[in-house]
């Protein structure tokens, strides 16, 4: 058969939504129909198979909630300060100050400035610490107090039913270029000693986890921006297979030093917006020219609702379900046709049990790329039929893109919005996009009551991640 004649097949062949998915709550694949596509080369197709009806899962030893929440920001270390600021449409966008950025050709991101670690991170330890570790041990402590386990409540817990996951990108970079550069400068006897351990990935939830004294499941996943919302899979599972009561969960990033800044400029993935850094961040509009770097921590505190109610925990909102994947395309760029996208989210509507006309909100990834935007819309096109009573907003348009840890901050913004009827605006909506049909909440927030929400993360190396939450009800 010619190339020609191949491509003619695939376009018009329905592909299996073939799924990594830790929520693993459902066996059955789902069926997506990929959209006309011109395909380069001759691929291999897996077959059809059909899918089951979703249900909610009703058992409370596997029903997910999430009792606290905590985040470190661009807008501070205050979950309501955070949302309320973010409703008011201010952009976390300002001059890089904490290295000389004169020679870069990209001089803003969403710094995070005056943090205070004070009361949660020994007073000696701190200095030695990555930015990264001190984010997720304060965010991760904030989290716990947030779902009343203090102190005194903390020991009224099986703490070896009890685990951290902590996704982050990069882990230790600031720790590790700095440490190259002592190497390179003075030689190997002045690098830090703790210059590799602090690099880790896992040390962040290691770490917390030493101060906490939980021994159930704690390590990191690190699959680039995709990190929290497969690190919520992950814990969420580990919750319904019975093996923790408790997670602390999230993702963690801080990535504003030398080396990022320069490699992120190499690949062309930044604004160089200069002159006006706090509209630079534009999603889904036609101007936009790459993201704004952030950096930041969010962190929930999941558990099983028979956990929660037997502590008589608050209980914020509920984890209904998600799932991961990989494109399998291309390191940076997604597929056109977005066909993992598609496949990731219907993947995730199965798990959590809902249909796609349950869905009202999404928390887009839309990180102000002129590919990336797109391609999510494209995939939001294929499930989503009628667009006409979903709203969509970006919360990158205001506190950058922080890799690792945005999944995290935005799974906070969509929880936030389920419980105050608000949502935040998507700023900087000068010329949207004409393929881009949805309401992105341009500008202004809106009141919405929220029945199913899902926010989407998507990393380099093709990877998806999707997750969905909904007001706990009984």
């Amino acid at each position: 058969m010619t190339v020609m004649g191949t491509q003619a097949r695939l376009q018009h062949t329905p592909l299996l939504a073939v799924t990594l998915n830790p929520c693993r709550k459902y066996s059955s694949p789902v069926i997506v129909k990929s959209p006309p596509h011109t395909i380069k080369c001759c691929r291999m197709l897996p077959p059809q198979i059909s899918a089951t009806s979703p249900k909610r899962e009703k058992d409370p030893k596997k029903r997910v909630v999430i009792t606290g929440m905590a985040v470190v920001s661009a807008f501070g270390e205050d979950v309501d300060t955070f949302y309320q600021r973010l409703l008011q449409g201010e952009s976390g966008v300002g001059p890089i100050d904490r290295f000389d950025v004169s020679e870069f050709p990209t001089r803003f991101g969403c710094q995070i400035r005056d943090f205070d670690s004070r009361g949660y991170i020994n007073p000696k330890q701190d200095p030695r610490l990555d930015d990264f570790q001190r984010y997720c041990i304060v965010a991760g402590k904030k989290a716990i107090e947030d779902a009343a386990l203090g102190v005194d409540e903390l020991s009224k817990i099986d703490k070896g039913r009890a685990g951290v996951l902590v996704g982050t990108g990069v882990g230790g970079s600031t720790k590790f270029s700095k440490g190259v550069e002592s190497l390179n400068e003075e030689g190997y006897k002045r690098v830090s000693p703790f210059m590799t351990l602090y690099t880790l990935p896992n040390m962040g939830p290691g770490l917390l986890a030493i101060d906490l004294g939980f021994r159930g499941p704690v390590y990191s996943i690190s699959t680039a921006c995709a990190s929290s919302n497969h690190s919520f899979c992950a814990a969420a599972n580990h919750i319904r297979d019975g093996i923790v009561d408790l997670m602390i969960v999230g993702g963690v990033e801080a990535s504003m030093n030398p080396a990022m800044l320069g490699g992120l400029i190499a690949c062309n993935a930044l604004s160089q917006r200069n002159n006006d850094p706090q509209t630079a961040s534009r999603p889904w509009d036609q101007d936009r020219d790459g993201f704004v770097l952030g950096e930041g921590a969010g962190i929930l505190v999941m558990e099983s609702l028979e956990h929660a109610m037997k502590r008589d925990a608050p209980i914020i909102a509920e984890f209904l379900g998600g799932s991961v994947n990989c494109d399998a395309y291309h390191i940076t760029s997604p597929r056109p046709d977005a066909f993992g996208v598609t496949s990731c989210i219907q993947r995730c509507l199965l798990n959590a049990g809902v249909s796609a006309e349950e869905v009202n909100y999404i928390n887009a990834h839309a990180t102000s790329t002129k590919l990336g935007d797109l391609a999510e819309i494209t995939a939001l096109n294929n499930v989503f039929k009628d667009s006409s009573g979903i709203k969509v907003n970006a919360t990158k348009s205001m506190i950058g893109h922080a890799f690792g840890a945005s999944g995290a901050m935005e799974a906070i913004a969509t929880i936030k919005a389920i419980q105050t009827g608000w949502l935040h605006p998507t700023i900087n909506q000068f010329n949207l996009d004409p393929e881009v049909e949805f309401d992105t909440v341009a500008n202004l927030k809106q009141e919405h009551e929220i029945n199913v929400a899902i926010s989407n993360s998507f990393g380099f190396g093709g990877q998806n991640s999707v997750v969905a939450f909904s007001a706990f009800k009984p």
